[in-house]
């Protein structure tokens, strides 16, 4: 035993010391994630520092394959060494990249998360921020990739092509799919033409009806009334007739139609449905200055339509959003069904008259 550890005793000394050194920089490793983790929380509360654990992962698996290939080095010949050090050097070059590509790419979104707070701090519209900020961290994450494969010899040649530039949208155009770039050219064109921005609020479809809360280069987000994500692709928004709430003037012009019966008094129906709105604090006065000089109402009402046992009453009144109009909407269907039934104005409902004949008797038959 004691031949043994004289014969091996600088590689037992070479394998204890790469083993200390490899526990050594993964706890240290830990200890500085601790570190800028409760720096990160601190600063920004309520978010989850994805990247410092990102950053740890590939830390710990460095160091730990790093630490094997230093110890093979005690195992292999002479022809192999060469091999094993061009091994070391291509692990460590990936992790650098690696650690490079993280970094800039954080960095590159906290810079645009900066200015897109900033932004709203004064009220102005951070759309064109949010979508930049996504093809900025995209391309860094691509550029990071391209650096890595030149580490490969087989792919160096596609790598400096790429990073060069010339080749850069022929790559692209040859990886991705048809669906991925009409994705991709949407949301450019969402950004440029701007028929919607963040915070408007839009309706795609009836079913489709909300706030836009992000646009990425795939797809844009909507939260409807239900506090649903409804994530629409960009190539289909593009293509769809959509309505924009808050485009050009917000305010918001929307229709009651009321129901009544042929016997009940219409002039007076007419009558409170006006009140009804025009005593409501979200309606807003939206006539023109000849219409007031004119003493025209606030809030237009006329009998639309005949019905099989019904006529409509409708009601214009203006409100100075859209969701302004739906709070109106309940409110005033609300009041104004306790005021008809008190002024004795009925609301019809569908009736049905069934009638029965009796099945004739077997003797009346003349059968028995």
């Amino acid at each position: 035993m004691s031949d043994f550890l004289f014969t091996y005793r600088p590689h037992i000394i070479y394998a204890v010391l790469v083993v200390l050194l490899t526990l050594t920089l993964r706890f240290a490793t830990q200890r500085i994630h601790a570190w800028l983790t409760a720096k990160a929380r601190a600063k920004f509360p309520g978010q989850q520092p994805r990247s410092l654990d990102l950053l740890r992962l590939v830390f710990n698996a460095l160091w730990l394959v790093l630490g094997l290939i230093a110890l093979s080095f005690i195992f292999i010949d002479e022809e192999s060494y060469a091999r094993v050090v061009t091994n070391f050097k291509t692990v460590t070059y990936l992790g650098i990249v690696a650690v490079l590509t993280i970094v800039a790419a954080t960095a590159t979104n906290l810079w645009f998360r900066r200015n897109i707070a900033r932004r709203l701090a004064h009220r102005n519209d951070p759309t064109n921020l949010k979508f930049f900020r996504y093809v900025a961290v995209s391309a860094v994450y691509v550029t990071g990739l391209l650096f890595a494969t030149l580490a490969f010899p087989s792919l160096r040649g596609i790598a400096q092509t790429a990073l060069g530039g010339a080749g850069v949208l022929a790559l692209i155009a040859g990886v991705a799919s048809q669906e991925a770039l009409a994705n991709l050219v949407g949301g450019v064109f969402i950004i440029s033409f701007k028929p919607f921005k963040i915070g408007d609020v839009i309706e795609v479809t009836n079913t489709m009806i909300g706030t836009v809360v992000d646009i990425t280069l795939r797809h844009t987000v909507i939260r409807n009334f239900e506090n649903k994500m409804i994530v629409i692709p960009n190539s289909i928004i593009n293509k769809e007739k959509l309505i924009n709430y808050d485009l050009g003037d917000p305010r918001c012009c929307e229709r009651l139609d009321i129901d009544i019966s042929y016997d009940s008094n219409v002039a007076l129906a007419k009558g409170l449905l006006r009140q009804v709105c025009e005593a409501h604090p979200l309606c807003i006065d939206n006539r023109s200055l000849l219409e007031k000089q004119a003493d025209r109402p606030r809030v237009r009402t006329a009998l639309t339509r005949f019905n099989d046992s019904s006529v409509t009453i409708r009601a214009w009144a203006w409100t100075a959003n859209f969701g302004d109009a739906y709070a109106l909407r309940c409110a005033v269907l609300e009041t104004v069904k306790q005021r008809f039934q008190e002024q004795g104005i009925h609301i019809p409902f569908p009736h049905r008259t069934l009638t029965i004949d009796r099945w004739p008797s077997a003797a009346a038959a003349g059968l028995s």
